[in-house]
């Protein structure tokens, strides 16, 4: 019997000025925090360092899992790529109100300064209302100067590129790229291991817990950003049922969609990578040594890279998440 096994993580979650209900009513999350707009359901970030919820390693932090078994929990394709620190953070988010518009640096500008990873993020739309949009870059050629006169006059919203989406959209945002979440969106967030976040507009709204307005970070963002146009921000991808749906490979994460109604296994012989797994519709089960794993609607779990071979059971969707 293998030490290893499908690992289930504490969420954590993050009051957020612009939070609601939904990761309590959609995903029946059980917290006590008020506006509650993230769960952290995978994260070494420092000072939010997930821990281990089942079989013999709870309690342990994945920090601590690393640690101790490096390759068998990460895998050899990530110890050559990032060594020994798990490159992502997975997040779902419920947006009441509209994120503030941002932008991320990408490795490089992190690196210098902040020592951090840079930011390029994917969404999973997993539910929105028939109005809801996000905001992805700029709808028209811009330079550095322009984007310092419409900040100032509070003209930058004339110059965003938004789209509506819809449950199954999968946005990818580079780092670099302006953007911002709108309201009524639950989604699914996988993204670098960066908490740095450069704030260029918010709605001249004030935090009700602090009583003030949210920091601007402009000067920083300035040096960032993209100021090509953006059209056709969505991600198209295969829905086949019963099969392996790439969504995007990219050098900081790959993402597949898999839509069963009966069961798959899934052989990771050649991977050499964690996997984690997002289910986003429905019902499923994982099973592993003969053992059952509850896989539901808005659960997250984690696949060392020493297992090799899982069965998944049910009817529902899941994202796999993998280096």
């Amino acid at each position: 019997m293998s030490l290893f096994y499908p690992i289930y993580f504490i969420p954590q979650y993050q009051y957020r000025i612009w939070g609601g209900d939904n990761l309590k009513i959609k995903l029946n999350r059980e917290h006590s925090v008020d506006s509650c707009g993230e769960s952290w359901e995978i994260s070494t970030i420092e000072g939010f360092e997930s821990h281990v919820l089942n079989g013999s390693f709870a309690g342990d932090t994945l920090n601590s899992l690393i640690d101790s078994h490096p390759k068998e929990i990460l895998g050899s394709n990530v110890l050559n790529k990032f060594g020994s620190t798990f490159p992502l953070l997975i997040k779902f988010l419920d947006t009441k109100k509209p994120l503030s518009v941002q932008v991320h640096p990408d490795d490089l500008l992190a690196k210098k300064r902040h020592n951090s990873f840079g930011k390029n993020e994917m969404w999973y739309i997993m539910d929105a209302k028939n109005d809801s949009e996000l905001i992805v870059g700029f709808d028209k050629e811009i330079d550095e100067n322009d984007f310092k006169k419409l900040n100032s006059s509070g003209k930058l919203e004339d110059v965003l590129h938004k789209e509506k989406i819809s449950s199954d959209d999968v946005v990818y945002i580079p780092a670099g790229t302006i953007h911002g979440i709108g309201a009524n969106i639950l989604l699914a967030e996988i993204q670098q291991a960066s908490n740095i976040t450069y704030r260029v507009f918010d709605y001249d709204r004030v935090d009700s817990i602090t009583g003030l307005k949210r920091d601007l970070h402009t000067d920083l963002a300035v040096d960032v950003l993209d100021f090509k146009p953006r059209k056709n921000i969505k991600t198209s991808y295969s829905k086949k049922l019963n099969e392996v749906n790439s969504i995007i490979q990219t050098p900081f994460f790959s993402t597949n969609y898999i839509s069963l109604d009966d069961s798959l296994k899934r052989s990771y012989d050649t991977l050499e990578s964690f996997k984690v797994l997002m289910c986003v519709k429905g019902n499923l089960k994982i099973y592993f040594e003969n053992k059952e794993y509850n896989f539901p609607f808005g659960q997250t779990v984690y696949i060392p890279a020493a297992i090799s071979v899982i069965e998944i059971k049910g009817t529902g969707s899941f994202l796999e998440v993998y280096i």
